[in-house]
């Protein structure tokens, strides 16, 4: 179907409807016909503090719509490639999983639910959430594919193993994940200063697999090492927390920590994952609308997962 300035129509980003960079809605999870399908997962009951990561699918796709308008592409003069051309670019917003209010368990069922149908359809899932134990269902809808591993982007380790009988909230989801077997290893970037895991849980995720660097030493390291750590030709399935940038880019965040990365250092690690290897499932969370006045994290979010999504299919092309 024809769209934006060839179809007759100029669609400037607040015309139209909503969905994540104005691609198709496909509300029939049985009929996904697509390369990426977009999910979202607006749960923040296993939040510890502030809430409101609710709002963040919301918030991401009314922020993507910037970066919508035009449908040729995204050029970037730098790579010399243009990223989502159109025409060959199959993308699709299948909505947003239900959520039952109070209901942890249900919700994160509809997640994990929504997830199984991408890949049953042969897409990658890209999920909007959400605060991070929404990557739990993530994780164990991936139960029957090859054995994937893990790359956090991140300010907490999230390897908290149990809280007064709490285990699904968003201070566990690594640790829930460590534990599955058909996860090779974690890659964790970004952790820093005071954390939400005591040491005892820094303990067990390296004893468990996991690799950690703070954002100190990935700067000192650079990207080509860091990336060296990471082991080649693996499926991948990256979770960005968006507390792992600073908070004086993304201050719409429930936990804000600062000493955080800066946006081009979290783009060239995530480029040179999609060259390192197969990229297979991609979480967002913890962007929360209330607490991001000018919208600049929504945005953050919206232009790196538009950014990734490009680079991920064109390395993906012979």
């Amino acid at each position: 179907m024809a769209h934006g300035y060839e179809g007759g129509r100029l669609d400037l980003p607040f015309v139209g409807i909503c969905t994540f960079g104005k691609y198709p809605l496909q509300l029939d999870w049985d009929r996904i016909e697509a390369d990426v399908a977009i999910l979202g997962a607006p749960f923040d009951l296993g939040t510890q503090w502030r809430s409101g990561a609710r709002s963040g699918p919301r918030a991401i796709r009314e922020a993507s719509t910037l970066f919508a308008f035009g449908h040729s592409g995204a050029y970037d003069h730098e790579d010399d490639i243009t990223y989502l051309p159109a025409g060959t670019t199959r993308i699709v917003d299948i909505g947003d999983a239900d959520m039952i209010h109070t209901d942890t368990e249900q919700s994160h069922a509809n997640i994990e639910l929504g997830v199984r149908r991408i890949l049953k359809a042969g897409a990658l899932p890209v999920v909007l959430g959400g605060d991070h134990s929404i990557n739990i269902p993530c994780i164990e809808a991936f139960s029957e594919e090859e054995p994937i591993h893990i790359v956090q982007f991140d300010a907490h380790l999230d390897f908290v193993d149990e809280r007064h009988g709490v285990r699904r909230g968003h201070g566990s989801p690594l640790r829930r994940a460590a534990e599955k077997p058909y996860v090779t290893g974690l890659t964790q970037l970004g952790i820093r200063n005071v954390s939400s895991t005591a040491r005892e849980g820094y303990e067990a995720a390296r004893a468990m697999g996991s690799d950690i660097l703070s954002v100190r030493q990935i700067r000192k390291l650079g990207p080509e090492a860091v990336l060296a750590r990471i082991p080649e030709g693996r499926r991948y399935y990256v979770t960005i927390d968006i507390d792992g940038f600073d908070p004086s880019i993304a201050p719409g965040t429930g936990t804000p920590s600062h000493g955080g990365f800066a946006y081009y250092e979290v783009l060239e690690l995530l480029d040179g994952l999609a060259q390192r290897g197969r990229v297979v499932g991609v979480d967002l969370v913890e962007v929360a609308r209330e607490y991001d006045p000018g919208g600049v994290t929504s945005i953050l979010a919206a232009q790196l997962l538009l950014n990734f999504i490009g680079r991920i299919l064109h390395h993906r092309t012979p």
